[in-house]
């Protein structure tokens, strides 16, 4: 009976525009598993209480799972900031402060704030710390940051190994199922050699500067996709550190604030 009532909200997850998928479900779920072995004591106990049985790993693509649900239907612009190219870091940064639509940026300060108000009903907090969980992976996929007029990369077609895609998809899971590895995996090797003092730093960074870290790179990416469409080979050695770096940021960044939330 279950299996059948799912297989309409499947078909829909189907269709849903790739740059609401950022990283893939095996990217969110290995920013989770990266966080959850950053997390304090305290904050493990206050996550328990607020997911039960759930983890940060299962919850992390839930925002991407719901947003058909009726009370849910206003969040899609939550997953992305869309900038023109070109700012500096302070003329970005006065951009991103002036955006008055709900965006990435706006949103997740506001599921953080509700999640550090211990007057709001546990099913609230609950529902912001997933949007939290989610969110920050979303803001370290560089594409999560890119132009409004091609949606991301969306519309920028490029082939990969001979592939058809294109270039949100690319980074958003063509890279991670290229490399091969599972969430799990991921979880583990990431970690692996990360320095306290590489960890403070991470986490002591603002979020404007994630932001810009990502903008900074989808330009990047936007140009080399111009020049040549066509990636071989190549492509992936070429990314791989990057590819490997937001997804660290990411999860190390959000055990930070979910410790902080959470203290």
């Amino acid at each position: 009976m279950h299996k059948f009532r799912l297989l309409p909200l499947l078909f829909l997850l189907s269709l849903a525009p790739a740059r609401l998928w950022a990283w893939g479900v095996d990217g969110h779920r290995a920013v989770g598993r990266l966080a959850e072995q950053h997390l304090s004591r305290r904050t493990r106990r206050e996550v328990r209480a607020l997911l039960g049985p759930e983890t940060l790993v299962m919850v992390s693509t839930w925002p991407d799972e719901i947003r058909y649900s009726p009370e849910f239907k206003d969040t899609a612009p939550w997953h992305y900031v869309n900038t023109p190219l070109g700012f500096d870091r302070a003329a970005y940064e006065q951009h991103l402060r002036a955006q008055p639509e709900a965006n990435a940026y706006n949103q997740l300060q506001a599921q953080l704030a509700i999640l550090k108000d211990k007057t709001k009903p546990p099913a609230e907090r609950a529902s912001a710390l997933k949007f939290v969980v989610h969110l920050v992976g979303d803001v370290h996929q560089p594409l999560h940051t890119g132009r409004a007029e091609d949606q991301g990369g969306n519309k920028i077609k490029v082939t990969f190994r001979g592939k058809e895609t294109n270039l949100h998809s690319l980074w958003d899971s063509g890279l991670l199922d290229y490399q091969g590895l599972t969430y799990t995996e991921m979880g583990h090797d990431y970690n692996q050699g990360l320095r306290a003092r590489q960890v403070r730093q991470w986490q002591h960074a603002p979020l404007e500067q994630w932001l810009f870290e990502s903008y900074q790179a989808a330009e990047r990416l936007y140009a080399e996709a111009e020049k040549s469409p066509d990636l071989d080979y190549r492509y992936y050695p070429a990314h791989a550190e990057l590819l490997k770096q937001r997804i660290q940021q990411a999860g190390i960044r959000l055990a930070g604030v979910l410790n902080e939330a959470l203290k």
